[in-house]
């Protein structure tokens, strides 16, 4: 076995921990709910929590990140953006922890629901939340403020409607994002402008005999819309 001979550096500086913690939104027809947790270990056992993680020496922050989400929610291959790092000295009494916070939106079909009881994990709407350990309340303002700030220039709030939608649905979401109501005749007029929505012929019938016609959207439309030089602004 070959012995590591390899120079030690960095031997003055002082050891500190890193974890990424995961703010996840989900959308449920007509309310954006947060995805929270009763925490396993002290401190602050059984208190609601954001989920997370400390990193392990053989991954990034993103595949720790990763980990956590599939880890506790059983998904891969959702949205998910770093947010933005958390180290106040004190923020959390185990030890020193830098974290840095991830949001993920994720769609919330009939089988994620059940998030909840597989994970032992619980959604709660925004209107209706517990109190949260360390500076987890910080972390989820800063998310929503930033998926407030996103949706507005980039189509990331189609990541957490199902595939096929309509424009009340959509709607809606965005209503509930940038918690104020939004003229219907002038968001129809503008979204379907964009030429980004696939008009389908089913309808969803739900809400009303008549029905509302369904979308998908279409990101190969939406890249022709950026090349033109178009913004996208709701």
């Amino acid at each position: 076995m070959k012995e590591n001979t390899s120079p030690i550096y960095y031997a003055d500086a002082t050891p500190l921990l890193l974890a990424v913690d995961c703010i996840i939104f989900g959308f449920d027809r007509d309310s954006l709910k947060l995805l929270l947790f009763q925490r396993k270990v002290a401190p602050f056992q059984d208190e609601w929590s954001l989920i997370g993680s400390f990193v392990k020496q053989e991954e990034s922050v993103l595949k720790a990140a990763e980990r956590v989400l599939k880890t506790h929610t059983g998904l891969t291959n959702v949205f998910m953006e770093e947010l933005g790092s958390y180290g106040e000295v004190e923020r959390d009494p185990g030890a020193r922890v830098i974290s840095i916070a991830h949001y993920a939106l994720m769609r919330l079909a009939e089988e994620y629901k059940q998030i909840d009881q597989t994970y032992k994990a619980q959604w709660f709407e925004f209107d209706q939340l517990p109190d949260l350990i360390l500076d987890h309340h910080q972390m989820v303002q800063d998310a929503l403020e930033k998926l407030r700030r996103k949706t507005r220039y980039r189509p990331i709030g189609f990541e957490l409607l199902p595939e096929k939608f309509t424009i009340p649905q959509l709607r809606m979401l965005y209503e509930v994002i940038y918690q104020r109501p939004l003229d219907r005749r002038n968001f129809r007029k503008k979204i379907l402008s964009m030429k980004i929505l696939e008009k389908l012929e089913e309808k969803d019938k739900t809400s009303s005999r008549k029905g509302a016609f369904l979308y998908r959207f279409n990101p190969e439309k939406y890249q022709e819309m950026v090349k033109r030089g178009v913004d996208f602004v709701i």
